[in-house]
């Protein structure tokens, strides 16, 4: 079974009252949403256009790492237009026949979100190829020599997908959206505000400089910065009056493993598995995986994108490599190997892989 992570971007599977709390941490409006400006603005001229049309919204497509904000903002657009919103997920929708179910239910104007919508089955992608650009249903009736196609109509729907692998969709699908957009990682002062924000809502006491603290350690992530503040909150309400003050947060973070950047154990033991083993050279993902027990998709989808992002480790044709700064970090000394000439190499955006 596997170990859940403090900073794991993924959902945690928490008992009930949890998931009542994270439903009323989201935003419900723009202006409650922190940070993703450009996309929030793009949106807001797509939302604005349709609305004074009387026309539903063009296709949507959400890509970027987990814990960004993807599925907060397919509930936000819902609420800007006014509709109401069906919510799925790629591994969910198993046959075509279950799509047509949820789509011959909606009604004009409403959003299905579908999120890791890349692991919808290729026959169900045929079925949502029409109705995503003709809003028509193509289903078989019948079985052998009297088996016969039909085609129906469906409400004028909007689609908003989501996923981490934007690159793992089928071309025709993904030719399919009118918005495509990536969401970024947030700044540390807009982490900053979505702490302040999520104590306010949770009826505690914070003062800016723990906020300030936990924003940095949550990877620029707003998913694992309310995680890290409901931790911090359980140690203050038993270790102390209930306030979140610096000290409290910071024995919450001893006690929890986290560093000033945000790493916690899996992270540390990645790098080191890196520096001892194999120094300056590159090490391959598989042998990364066999090194950490861990599958080779959880290193990519949830252990390099921060990594990458704040420059410890970088990818070559060869493998992934540790950087200078990972060393400083891990309180090592770089091998003689990690000269600037080298270092340069691997930065070649040509030689990425």
């Amino acid at each position: 079974m596997a170990i859940e992570r403090i900073v794991d971007t993924r959902d945690h599977e928490e008992d009930a009252d949890e998931q009542i709390i994270e439903v009323t941490l989201r935003p419900r409006t723009f202006s409650d949403y922190v940070g993703q400006d450009r996309l929030k603005k793009n949106l807001k001229l797509a939302i604005d256009a349709a609305k004074k049309r009387s026309e539903p919204l063009d296709h949507i497509l959400l890509n970027g790492p987990p814990g960004l904000g993807k599925t907060t903002m397919a509930t936000v657009i819902a609420n800007e237009m006014g509709k109401s919103i069906r919510v799925t997920s790629g591994p969910a929708i198993e046959k075509a026949g279950d799509l047509a179910s949820i789509l011959t239910n909606l009604q004009d104007g409403d959003i299905l979100f579908i999120d890791e919508i890349h692991r919808l089955g290729r026959a169900v992608e045929e079925v949502l190829y029409a109705a995503m650009e003709d809003y028509k249903l193509d289903i078989m009736i019948g079985k052998g020599p009297a088996a016969r196609s039909v085609r129906l109509d469906l409400p004028k729907f909007t689609i908003i997908g989501a996923t981490t692998r934007a690159g793992a969709l089928a071309a025709p699908l993904r030719d399919r959206f009118g918005h495509i957009y990536r969401l970024e990682f947030y700044a540390p002062d807009e982490i900053s505000q979505i702490i302040l924000r999520a104590a306010s809502i949770l009826g505690n006491e914070i003062d800016e400089a723990s906020a300030k603290t936990l924003s940095t350690r949550a990877r620029l992530t707003p998913r694992i910065a309310n995680r890290l503040l409901k931790r911090v909150r359980d140690y203050a309400d038993v270790n102390g009056d209930g306030i979140i003050d610096t000290v409290m947060t910071k024995k919450a973070l001893e006690l929890l493993e986290i560093d000033e950047l945000g790493l916690d154990p899996g992270d540390r033991n990645l790098l080191t598995h890196m520096i001892e083993n194999y120094g300056s050279e590159p090490v391959g993902l598989n042998t990364l995986a066999a090194l950490t027990g861990d599958e080779t998709t959880t290193i990519e989808d949830f252990y390099e994108p921060y990594l990458l992002q704040i420059g410890f480790i970088e990818r070559t044709p060869r493998g992934r490599r540790a950087t200078p700064k990972a060393y400083k970090h891990m309180g090592k000394t770089p091998d003689k190997k990690d000269d600037s000439k080298n270092y340069g190499l691997f930065h070649n955006d040509l030689f990425e892989d």
